[in-house]
């Protein structure tokens, strides 16, 4: 039996929630033939400006664009002051514990996490062992996914914290509705996240090496095939430095260069959106053509800081996860301020047999899945694709994990037969400097076909502005 979904606008009695209602009152006043023009207006603006992301695979072309969706999630200004707190506490803690797998690893002395879950990783990172890194910080920019169930209770839903994306998506969508809708604005005040750029390019330079006058701060993009590529040239633009892709950089003199028409220049912080795979073919892969040889040695020494730190991902990963809660009661001394979705973790055979049994109940994940692949909606999918996946599962128990299925909240959204809810989730940015900062808001994802869970932009899904009220 499903849980009937959170409305996050609608009460149970059918009245709307005291923070939707200036939005509501708004909404009430026009027309559909308004909505309809600027929804229209809002996508030909996008494919403008080139808003788009590729779609590995996608025989029909691999650029899309995003469907943005004109009815904003709205959150008050109290619930998000409790979500900032736990978002805070949970980054900290996550950085403490990458720090502590690259030194003393007292976690694992502890009995807390076991040691093959982290040695027989492959996000762990042997070259990083006692390496020291600035202000002993590993994750710099953090994307931590958060839904809220049936009940109305948020959830961390996953960790993303090797190159977390879709922040671009965020500022492009309040500027959008901004220039939509500047009466809206006028009639309710919502808390800005136009300065994320500002706030980013102030942490990186917090954590520069020192000693070279004002911190250069590049931004390390594959290059314009990748599906992110528009968020890479938008930051790196928004911020005011220099975009580079691993050809324009080299090393000499234990220290990192960029290519100039001048001539070199130093680079102090690269905000490196490459794997780490790639970002150095004399320490990782041999083959790479998107890093920069010799880079590793340079960042061992601290002639450069690299965000996020290489080997970041062995805190991201789905069976790390099941762990935060007691990361920060361990490292912290606090309970956590949000809690996990319940998991099970395959590589457990008891734990198996549940999830072997339920399967059709669960979203079954792969430890190192990402972008809504690689996993299994159990009440959404037909018995022979939940038998196949079941054998996925037993050929290779310790690849996955499972959880309910949640009812994601939902919000009204603009669809082809008009106004209908739809499932929502939301990723806020946590950034980690000479302090942890954010901006009030995050990416809201929606899932467009209705009675879908799964959000994800490469799988169908839209986003949402995201509005914290100021009062």
């Amino acid at each position: 039996m499903r849980v009937q979904a959170f409305d996050e606008m609608m009460g149970a009695n059918g009245d709307v929630r005291q923070h939707y209602q200036g939005f509501a009152k708004w909404l009430s006043e026009q027309s559909p033939e308004v909505i309809a023009t600027k929804r229209a207006e809002a996508d030909l603006s996008f494919r403008r400006v080139g808003i788009t992301f590729a779609v590995y695979g996608d025989e029909a072309g691999t650029e899309r664009l995003i469907p943005f969706d004109l009815v904003p999630r709205v959150i008050p200004a109290a619930e998000w002051r409790r979500l900032e707190a736990g978002l805070k506490q949970r980054v900290r803690a996550l950085n403490m514990f990458i720090h502590d797998i690259y030194h003393q690893q007292n976690i694992v002395r502890a009995g807390i996490v076991p040691p093959e879950q982290i040695f027989l990783n492959s996000q762990y990172r042997p070259e990083m062992q006692d390496i020291a890194v600035a202000r002993d910080i590993y994750c710099h920019i953090a994307g931590i996914d958060i839904v809220r169930a049936g009940e109305g209770e948020f959830y961390v839903l996953e960790d993303n914290l090797r190159v977390p994306s879709g922040v671009s998506y965020m500022l492009e969508n309040r500027k959008m509705l901004m220039r939509l809708f500047p009466d809206l604005f006028a009639r309710i005040k919502v808390a800005p996240v136009a300065h994320y750029p500002d706030l980013l390019l102030e942490n990186l330079r917090s954590v520069a090496p020192g000693g070279h006058g004002e911190p250069r701060v590049v931004v390390l993009t594959p290059g314009m095939y990748n599906s992110a590529y528009f968020e890479h040239a938008f930051l790196a633009q928004q911020m005011g430095v220099e975009l580079v892709e691993g050809k324009d950089l080299f090393v000499d003199a234990n220290a990192v260069w960029m290519r100039t028409t001048r001539g070199p220049q130093r680079v102090d912080v690269i905000y490196r959106r490459v794997d780490d795979d790639f970002l150095d073919p004399l320490a990782f892969r041999g083959d790479s053509a998107l890093g920069v040889p010799g880079l590793l040695s340079v960042y061992r020494a601290g002639g450069v800081t690299l965000a996020n730190a290489i080997g970041s991902g062995i805190a991201d990963d789905k069976a790390t996860y099941l762990h935060v809660p007691e990361m920060i009661r361990f490292y912290l001394d606090e309970e956590p301020l949000l809690n996990n979705v319940p998991t099970w973790q395959c590589s457990r055979p008891n734990e198996l047999s549940h999830v072997l049994a339920n399967m059709h109940e669960l979203v079954v994940k792969e430890v190192h899945g990402a972008g809504g692949y690689g996993m299994l909606v159990g009440p959404t999918s037909s018995k022979a694709e939940v038998d196949a996946f079941k054998e996925r599962v037993k050929a290779n128990p310790s690849n996955y994990i499972a959880q309910p299925t949640l009812a994601l909240s939902t919000v009204p959204t603009f669809v082809e037969s008009g106004v209908a809810p739809r499932h929502i989730d939301l990723r806020p940015y946590v950034l980690c400097g000479k302090d942890i900062t954010m901006v009030p808001g995050g990416l809201c994802r929606v899932a467009l076909t209705e009675g879908s869970l799964v959000v994800n932009s490469s799988q169908g899904g839209g986003t949402k502005d995201t509005w914290v009220l100021e009062r």
